[in-house]
Order: C-alpha cells, then structure tokens, then sequence
C-alpha cells in the first residue's frame, strides 16, 4: 500500500486499455489521468519546479506564474499548494469552468484572458499577460512550458522508459501535441532504441504547429496557435489532424462503452483510429497516450447543447467506430508524413 505525504508522490504509470473491441485494430491507450492532477501534465510540472528550485530560480518568495489552457494549472495549482508557493494561472475563456474552479480551490489565483492579440490570438494575449506581470514584480517566475526543456525531459526520463518497459516490440506511438513536449520527450528517447518506433503526431484542425493557418478551437488541451518552440520536426514521423467534431464523437463513444476521457485523449485516439484504419497492418503493436479524463469536460464536450451550439446536431451523432466510411478522418498533414530518421542505437 502507498502511503504518500506530498500528492505529486502518486502516479498511476502502467495502466492501459485494450480498445480492440472498440476499434477493430490493436491499439493500447496508456492512461495518464490517475494522479491528483488528473492529467500528464503532473509531470511536466514537477520536472520544471524541481529543477527551478535546484537552480535557485525558485525561492520562498517567488510567485509562480504559467500560461495555461487548463491542465498544467491544475497540476501547478497542486504542487504550489503542496509546496508551500503562490501561484498565478493566466489562461482565457476557453478553459472549462470546472478547470478554474479547481485551480481556485487549491489556493491559485487565476486570470481569464478574452481579448485575442494582433498576431498570437489568445495563447499571444496570455503571453503578454504573463510577460506583464513579471515585468512589474521580481517575485514573478515564469516557467515558460513553451520553451523550458525540463517539459519535454520529464518524458524523456518517465513516460517513453515506463511505455517501452510494458512493449519492447513496439511499433507506433500515437501522441497528441501542444507545447510538443510530450512528443519531443518520448520521440527522443525511442530514437535511440535498440529499434524503431514510428512516431505519430496527432493535432487538432485549427493548430498552426505543422505550418498550417490558425483556426477556431473550442475544446483546450491539444494545438496551438503558432509554432511550438520544443518542436524538432526530425523526430516526427507523421502528423495527423483530427477535427473537433470527430474529438467529440470519439469521447463520447468511449463514454458509452464505460470509458470517461479528456478532449485531448479523444483527439488522439480519433486521429490514431483513423491512421490505423487508413494503414493498419495485422501484428502492429501500437500505443497512444490519453494525457487526461473526462470531468473537466462534462460542461463542453459532454454537454447536448454546448455541442449542438457549436457543431451542429451532426455531432451528436455517434457514426461508427473512428476511421470508417461512416466515421471519416482527415488526411495527413501535407509535408511531413515521411521524415528522414536516424538508425536508433542501443541504449
């Protein structure tokens, strides 16, 4: 039995779910939703607090402060209670109510940016929120996961070793992309496997981290409205986008089956159902990585009239199994379905 005095101490690392039932393809979801956080940004967040407070950066007087569209608030929202910091989430108005309400429950002030910036849309306006707060008061610390390689580390070290640990003969990995920090962290490691791994990015349509135009995106978690920093295009074997009404299918299909999932866990297993059933192979042994569940999402992604309001009543529609003719797909992103790699060596 765990006994913990610290809730960052917990983490449920090595559940997955079987969706071959569901899907019809062989493909194991690791969960990252079971720890206080409820998300995989739990991880991210200690790397970087931990190695701020190794470098001297972070102090008793410090006040943390992060951009964040919901998840990586929560879990700083956690540890700066746990650990004694002030923190201050700068997010905007399409973070769930029920984010919010949590961060603020767990002592953190939270600022709702609603006016987009000239030329970052709302992530360029939560920026320069951000940047003017610590522009007025020293105390400020800025983590920074867009730019800090401790987000893409924490995987590098805990989420690619503890996936390869369960699958040594794996073949794809499935990851869903915002900061990119979870797919620079687990891409790097596999790359120097004792053998491949097709690497797969899964973004929404809307994001602009492959190159495409910026677009509406209701449901946080996954794209971004300009090019991540962390992102290093030659580890990325593919990328696939996944449309927001199909996000929403996908969840709730999994909610009818017992399964209640996070936006982001729908748009990745959408986008990897779909690529499955566009190149599946028997024998492929494939993983995607669910960062969240779904009760921050109850008043969006499962809400009737929020859908209806936004999709239309099209998406209430549960289509069958994602990447069939009833369920369809969008296609790669043009430019970077093949990418030169480097043998992996041993490790």
């Amino acid at each position: 039995m765990p006994v913990i005095t610290a809730p960052q101490a917990f983490n449920e690392e090595d559940l997955y779910v079987d969706l071959a039932p569901m899907l019809g393809h062989r493909l194991f979801l690791k969960c990252e939703g079971f720890n206080f956080a409820g998300s995989i940004k739990l991880k991210a967040a200690t790397e970087m607090v931990e190695s701020a407070e190794r470098s001297g950066t972070l102090t008793r007087d410090s006040i943390l402060v992060e951009s964040s569209s919901g998840n990586l608030g929560v879990a700083l929202s956690m540890i700066a209670a746990s650990k004694g910091y002030r923190f201050v989430c700068v997010t905007d108005s399409r973070c769930n109510l029920t984010t919010r309400l949590m961060m603020e429950a767990l002592g953190s002030q939270v600022h709702v940016v609603s006016d987009e910036h000239a030329a970052g849309g709302l992530l360029g306006a939560r920026l320069a929120h951000v940047r003017a707060l610590c522009a007025a008061d020293e105390r400020y610390v800025w983590l920074s996961q867009y730019t800090n390689a401790d987000n893409w580390r924490a995987h590098y070290f805990r989420t690619a070793p503890a996936i390869a640990r369960w699958f040594p003969r794996l073949d794809v990995l499935f990851v869903g992309v915002g900061t990119t920090g979870t797919l620079m962290g687990c891409a790097r490691w596999f790359r120097s496997w004792h053998r491949p791994v097709r690497i797969v990015a899964v973004d929404s349509v809307g994001s602009a981290i492959f190159g495409d135009p910026p677009g509406r995106r209701m449901i946080p978690g996954l794209g971004m409205s300009t090019r991540p920093p962390l992102l290093d295009e030659a580890y990325v074997d593919e990328a696939v986008r996944v449309d927001e009404v199909d996000t929403v299918r996908t969840c709730r299909n999994l909610a009818r089956r017992g399964f209640l999932f996070g936006g982001s866990t729908g748009t990745v297993v959408s986008g990897a159902a779909g690529w499955l059933a566009r190149h599946g192979t028997p024998g492929l042994t494939t993983v995607a990585i669910a960062p969240d569940l779904g009760e921050r999402y109850l008043d969006t992604v499962y809400q009737s009239n929020w859908v209806q309001a936004l999709y239309g009543d099209d998406a209430l529609d549960p289509g069958g199994p994602p990447g069939d003719a009833a369920y369809p797909t969008p296609p790669p992103i043009p430019g970077i379905t093949r990418v030169a790699r480097v043998t992996p060596g041993g490790r």
